[in-house]
């Protein structure tokens, strides 16, 4: 017996889709930070930038800028190409949750379900009733390795909170 949901399934039409969504917000991401980078970078380099004497650092400060934005946009970049590749097949009913995982948790009586990715914590998708929570997360590191019927203690702002797990798909 298999662990995995078969190749088309309702799950992995599913965790395609959030996929997509995700990239997707984190490509608009990028571009922002790309078009930022841009600017900051023409600004560093034009004629009214250079220094009126010694003591004028514009330039200077606009260059670091411009460095910082470039290495977030490397950053968003390797989001984007991390995020492409996370699997989107279903963990069958003995799945415990990973990279990958679409979990369902009840606290209090409340329902809740958390897609295990490794950026963009904290995105809300399918109109918010997905939120992407990522391993390095407290969230995150206490789901993982739960299966369906377990339950998790996380301390999240102050709060002790208990999960039930409900369903890893």
């Amino acid at each position: 017996m298999t662990n995995m949901a078969p190749m088309g399934s309702d799950v992995t039409k599913r965790k395609h889709a959030l996929r997509e969504e995700l990239v997707a917000q984190l490509r608009s991401t990028l571009a922002g930070l790309e078009r930022a980078h841009r600017i900051t970078a023409d600004a560093a380099t034009h004629e009214e930038a250079k220094p009126e004497n010694d003591k004028d650092t514009r330039a200077l400060e606009q260059s670091y800028l411009a460095r910082g934005q470039a290495n977030r946009a490397l950053e968003a970049r390797a989001a984007v190409a991390l995020v492409q590749a996370i699997p989107t097949q279903g963990f069958g009913a003995e799945g415990r949750v990973s990279l990958g995982a679409l979990v369902t948790v009840d606290e209090q009586g409340a329902s809740t379900t958390y897609w295990i990715a490794p950026e963009g914590g904290g995105s809300r998708l399918e109109g918010g009733a997905v939120q992407v929570v990522t391993p390095k997360s407290p969230l995150g590191r206490a789901l993982l390795g739960k299966a369906a019927g377990d339950t998790s203690e996380v301390t999240l702002g102050g709060r002790v909170r208990v999960l039930e797990i409900m369903e890893v798909a």
